[in-house]
């Protein structure tokens, strides 16, 4: 049996420039770390991010006290576990923790241990972490949900909706999936030169440029889609992710103009929507606690992906309660916004079981780590969530993809999305 020794943690700094938490689990001659990332658009219900906000030296975004508690409490309370137990790993450090959104230890310095942890329990079985998740065989690679126009809290421009992305959905395999989306990227690239816009990214990859409406974000990627010779809303198709936390007022919303609007006339505006442009997936159309419009729009819309994101925060009280309200057809995964990775994988099994699409997704705020692409393809999950082919950190997880397309070799499938 390997057992734990320590763990030290340490203080780094993810894509958007701020500290973050790196954790390092120790056995007898090695050692696994992991980094924990950090969103901008977080849901009101998402495990407790501990940051130093009176340390005026780190303008209070730095992690310090996180890293401490790592250091004593958490090192203290794991060390000597079996390595290769994680629910044991991670049970010790919920029931230290002992709050319901993890606010006395703070989920990401529970995060990085936990991540650690299932790295290193990999390395020391000498196995692809991918292998060591609830799959065992008949491994598929998930579809890329790629971020190519930002907009809303990822960007400085008018868009309303946060991130408009691309599927590609007739890919062969995944590296026929990249191939796809680099086309149109770049097809996309030029046509907002030759509107003399700038070609500038948002946090996760996706152009920025300064155009005041969703449709004329839409109208961009169609004509993209098209001019790439691809045809939009079968060989790629667009995909939305609203975040409708940040346009909600009185309840009413400002989804589809500056605008607030009222809830039916939001979803006949996402019907129109979907019509024109063939849209087949809305992440958070409506704000976290009003079930009753998402109940709404799943009645609204046939065949069209409905993805809880904030609604979820990967917990698993209030997928259930999603899943009895019929809420949506798809949850948003985030390794963040619950704390540990027994966690994480009782959500998507549960969300398996019930027919749900898994997505997979990165933050805002990530790295180099590269855990989600292995935790995809381990958990049979459809689709991943990781930004644009721009930025290292983002395309960091599409090369650890396409790295283990390329073992799996002729057994290699992508996924199933409809």
């Amino acid at each position: 049996m390997s057992k734990i020794l320590k763990v030290k943690a340490r203080q780094v700094y993810d894509s958007r420039g701020n500290p973050t938490v790196e954790a390092e689990v120790f056995v007898k001659n090695n050692s696994a770390t992991a980094i924990c990332p950090s969103g901008a658009s977080t849901g009101t219900y998402e495990a407790f991010e501990k940051r130093d906000k009176k340390n005026k030296r780190y303008l209070g975004k730095s992690v310090l006290s996180a890293i401490n508690i790592i250091n004593t409490k958490i090192s203290k309370k794991i060390k000597g576990q079996n390595i290769h137990n994680q629910e044991k790993i991670d049970a010790l450090m919920i029931n230290l923790d002992g709050t319901r959104q993890k606010t006395k230890l703070g989920a990401n310095s529970m995060l990085a241990v936990s991540m650690a942890a299932k790295k290193l329990s990999a390395k020391l079985k000498r196995l692809p972490l991918y292998k060591t998740f609830f799959i065992k065989k008949n491994f598929q690679l998930p579809y890329p949900l790629m971020n190519i126009i930002n907009g809303g809290a990822h960007a400085n421009n008018s868009l309303q909706i946060q991130e408009f992305m691309i599927r590609p959905d007739r890919a062969k395999n995944f590296s026929d999936a990249m191939r796809i989306c680099f086309v149109v990227i770049k097809t996309l690239s030029k046509l907002i030169q030759n509107k003399g816009l700038s070609t500038s990214v948002g946090d996760e990859g996706g152009f920025a440029p300064m155009i005041n409406n969703n449709n004329q974000a839409l109208d961009l990627i169609v004509s993209a889609i098209k001019k790439s010779g691809f045809v939009n809303g079968k060989d790629v198709s667009i995909c939305l992710d609203v975040a409708a936390n940040e346009l909600i007022k009185k309840n009413r919303y400002s989804i589809h103009s500056k605008k607030f609007i009222s809830v039916q006339n939001s979803i006949n505006e996402y019907k129109k929507m979907i019509k024109k442009y063939k849209i087949k997936s809305i992440e958070d159309p409506f704000a976290e606690n009003d079930w009753n419009s998402w109940n709404k729009l799943m009645k609204a819309t046939n065949k069209v992906q409905i993805v809880g994101d904030d609604l979820y925060v990967t917990n698993l009280e209030r997928l259930k309660k999603g899943f009895l309200n019929v809420s949506s057809n798809a949850i948003l995964i985030k390794l963040n916004q619950i704390g540990t990775v027994s966690e994480t994988l009782e959500v998507i099994k549960f969300a398996q079981i019930i027919g749900f699409k898994t997505i997979i997704s990165h933050r805002s705020g990530d790295s180099e780590d590269t855990f989600i692409a292995d935790l995809a393809v381990g958990t049979g999950s459809n689709q991943i969530k990781t930004g644009s082919l721009a930025r290292s950190e983002r395309v960091a997880k599409y090369n650890q993809l396409i790295r283990i397309e390329e073992e799996l070799g002729k057994k290699a499938r992508m996924n199933k999305i409809h």
